[in-house]
């Protein structure tokens, strides 16, 4: 597959998990911020502090997410350089660790969403990582012949 081709997949998986990340983002906005706050409080005082930090370890991770998605769009569309994409101010911001055994005493639905915020991240971070490896140079004969072959 030539450059274009990679480039086309790339787009589609960034604009992908970009949508997925904002549908995150916004059910974890509407449970925190309503639902999630009567569950909130039939927890015990400390679940509550748990669940509250919870809630912003989601938005942290979500925003980071975001971010580094926003960043690989502008590099699609030309308005970031690549190489610009690599500076450790625009690479996918560090996320909190989520401690197992709160998640025990968190209500469902709570958790369902930092799971999915812990998942997308994960997934995202092995993204990010794949910037660090070498690219492989496509030969200019084989550039040439896919260049032929979508023109006809």
């Amino acid at each position: 597959m030539g450059q274009q081709g990679t480039s086309r997949i790339h787009r589609k998986l960034i604009d992908s998990l970009y949508v997925e990340a904002m549908l995150l983002a916004d059910e974890a906005r509407g449970y925190f911020d309503q639902i999630g706050r009567e569950e909130r409080d039939a927890l015990e005082a400390l679940n509550r502090v748990a669940f509250s930090c919870e809630s912003l370890k989601v938005t942290t991770r979500l925003m980071h997410v975001i971010a580094w998605l926003l960043t690989q769009r502008a590099v699609d569309a030309g308005e970031l350089a690549p190489g610009d994409a690599l500076s450790p101010s625009r690479r996918l911001g560090d996320a909190p660790e989520t401690d197992e055994t709160l998640l025990q005493a968190m209500p469902p639905h709570a958790v369902a969403i930092i799971l999915t915020s812990i998942e997308l991240y994960r997934r995202v971070a092995r993204l990010d990582q794949s910037l660090d490896l070498p690219v492989i140079a496509v030969s200019p004969a084989r550039s040439m012949m896919d260049r032929l072959a979508a023109a006809f």
